[in-house]
């Protein structure tokens, strides 16, 4: 595997085989699709840290679902891939829909997990107010991580799998503080993507428990793919909270061995 620093972004870099460029939500790194990279075996697999989380600086400029997006073309454009296969996680997933409305000739299809088109208006606030719960530093975002661990994830993964749990509260903490606040303006200000443009075939992928993405939500974007040559499929897990692939990775791999090969 390669690491690679473009313009302070780091990037992950291995395999071979049609490229596949993975998508991190908010509190999320690379680290989000370890889980399921069995799943990926035959294809290049660059997983992006994006501006502002995990080893990637955030800049001095605020951040945005639009610069978030020209991070993404950046990378492709400095490794030459062309047309890719993107998996996004929760915020990931609004970047990836904005890649695949604006420049549909870069993706081949999308795979979104806890897939959301942008926050709905009552959440918006209180994601401004975990940004300036952030900004109190390692506390805040200890706050942030517990707080979060029990809301995003269900009780069963909490249960069954507790390395899950600690998986994402220290993903959390990991974060630096300031980097996590900018992304959480920047989702806080995200805007939907024009997805009856996407014509990338489309995978959702939500639990039954998660609260950002839940599935009758899901369910109602899917409908919204109006111009998907490829199809829209969604699917529910059972007894999941938000942060699918790493509460149920085995499901995520099945659902993404099956997807993939049929999305040359």
């Amino acid at each position: 595997m390669a690491l690679h620093m473009i313009d302070r972004v780091a990037v992950e870099d291995e395999g071979q085989g049609d490229p596949v460029v993975c998508l991190h939500g908010l509190g999320g790194s690379s680290n989000t699709w370890t889980a399921v990279m069995p799943a990926l075996a035959r294809h290049r697999v660059i997983r992006i840290d994006l501006p502002g989380s995990g080893r990637s600086a955030a800049g001095s400029q605020p951040l945005s679902i639009a610069r978030l997006v020209e991070c993404v073309r950046t990378v492709c454009q400095r490794l030459n891939v062309g047309r890719v296969h993107l998996l996004g996680h929760s915020m990931g997933t609004i970047v990836a829909q904005h890649l695949a409305a604006d420049h549909p000739g870069l993706v081949r299809s999308l795979a979104l997990f806890g897939p959301l088109l942008a926050p709905p208006d009552p959440a918006r606030a209180n994601i401004r107010t975990r940004a300036a719960k952030a900004r109190e530093g390692a506390a805040g975002m200890q706050e942030i991580a517990d707080t979060l661990v029990k809301a995003s994830t269900s009780a069963d993964s909490r249960e069954r799998f507790p390395a899950a749990a600690a998986f994402v509260r220290e993903s959390l903490t990991r974060q630096d503080p300031e980097g996590y606040a900018r992304n959480c303006e920047a989702l806080a200000d995200a805007k939907p993507a024009s997805v009856a443009n996407i014509q990338a075939g489309t995978l959702l992928v939500t639990g039954d428990e998660d609260g950002v993405a839940p599935p009758q939500s899901v369910r109602a974007m899917a409908e919204k793919f109006t111009g998907n040559k490829g199809g829209t499929r969604v699917v529910v897990f059972n007894r999941c909270g938000h942060w699918t692939p790493i509460e149920r990775p085995q499901e995520c791999m099945r659902e993404l061995a099956s997807f993939l090969p049929t999305q040359r």
